[in-house]
C-alpha cells in the first residue's frame, strides 16, 4: 500500500508477462498447428482489441491501464508477431541455423524489415508537443527541438496510452536485439552486444530505482513496462549466450515451471488490482 511495494509489485507483474507471452505464442503454434495457428492468433488479437475498447471507454485510470496492458500484449502476440510468422511462411524464408540448431526463427529474420516503419511512426512522438513520455521529452530537450507544449484539458485515454507504449517498446527492442544478433552486421558475441547487455542492466536499474518511488499503481504499471522490457534485453542476451535454459520457448516440456509462473502472475495481479488508490505520485 506504500512505496516501495507499489513499484515492486508493478515490476513483478509486468516481468511475468514476458515469459508468459513467449509461451502463449509457442502454445498456439504447437496446439493449433500450421493450419490453425493463424485463426487462433487472429482470435487472440481480437480479444486484445476488445480489451482495448473496454479500457478506452473506462474513465478510471487504474482499470484502463490494466485493460491497455493486457490488450496491448495480446495485440502484439496475436496480430503483430503472427503476421510476421505468416509472411515468413508465405515467402518461404528458412530459419537461421548454427551447428544444426535454429538460433533465429524465420519471422524474426523478417521483422527487421519493419525498421523504417517504426522510425517513421516514432516521429509522431518525437515531434508531439503533447507527449508526456519522459524519454521523448528528454530527447526533445537534449536535441533542442523547441517543440511548443500544447496544454490540453482533455481526459487522457490511459488504455490507448498503455497499449501503444507496450507495443512500440516491444517492437523497438525486438529490432535492437535482432540487428545486433545479425552476424552480417555485428553478431551475438560482438563487443556492441556486450555494451547493449551492460547498458540494459544499468538503464533498467536506474528506472527501477525511480519506479519504487511511485505511490499510484496505475502510473507504476505504465512506468514498469519500459523498465521490464529493457531489463528483459539482458535476459534475452543471456539466453542467446546459453547461460540458462529458456523454459518459456518450450512450455509443454516445462509445464510445471510455467504453471508456477502463471499462478504467481495471477496472485500478484490480484494483489495489485486490490491495492488501494493513492492520490499522489512521486
Amino acid at each position: 500500500m506504500r512505496k516501495p511495494f507499489i513499484g515492486i509489485l508493478a515490476f513483478i507483474i509486468v516481468l511475468f508477462t514476458m515469459p508468459l507471452g513467449h509461451a502463449v505464442m509457442i502454445l498456439i503454434e504447437k496446439i493449433f498447428g500450421l493450419s490453425g495457428q493463424f485463426p487462433g492468433a487472429t482470435v487472440l488479437g481480437i480479444i486484445g482489441a476488445v480489451l482495448l475498447w473496454i479500457g478506452a471507454r473506462n474513465k478510471d485510470e487504474t482499470p484502463a491501464t490494466w485493460y491497455g496492458l493486457f490488450g496491448g500484449l495480446l495485440l502484439w502476440t496475436g496480430w503483430v508477431e503472427f503476421s510476421f510468422v505468416w509472411s515468413a511462411q508465405h515467402l518461404g524464408i528458412a530459419p537461421l541455423l548454427e551447428n544444426g540448431e535454429i538460433v533465429t526463427k524465420p519471422e524474426y529474420l523478417l521483422m527487421p524489415s519493419s525498421m523504417g516503419l517504426l522510425l517513421a511512426c516514432m516521429l509522431y512522438f518525437l515531434f508531439n508537443g503533447q507527449t508526456r513520455c519522459h524519454f521523448f521529452s528528454w530527447v526533445q530537450r537534449k536535441l533542442k527541438l523547441n517543440i511548443p507544449r500544447i496544454p490540453t484539458g482533455k481526459q487522457r485515454n490511459f488504455a490507448i496510452i498503455t497499449a501503444m507504449e507496450t507495443i512500440f517498446i516491444l517492437w523497438f527492442f525486438y529490432l535492437v536485439l535482432l540487428l545486433i544478433y545479425d552476424n552480417s552486421l555485428l553478431g551475438d558475441r560482438h563487443p556492441v552486444t556486450y555494451v547493449v547487455f551492460a547498458s540494459s542492466l544499468i538503464w533498467s536499474l536506474y528506472l527501477f530505482i525511480r519506479l519504487i518511488k511511485f505511490r499510484k499503481i496505475a502510473a507504476a504499471v505504465r512506468y514498469a513496462i519500459p523498465t521490464v522490457i529493457i531489463f528483459w534485453n539482458a535476459v534475452e542476451i543471456l539466453g542467446r549466450w546459453d547461460f540458462f535454459k529458456e523454459i518459456w520457448v518450450e512450455p509443454l516440456e516445462y509445464a510445471l515451471e510455467m504453471g508456477i509462473i502463471l499462478i504467481a502472475f495471477i496472485v500478484v495481479t490480484v494483489l495489485t488490482i486490490l491495492t488501494p488508490k493513492e492520490q499522489k505520485t512521486v
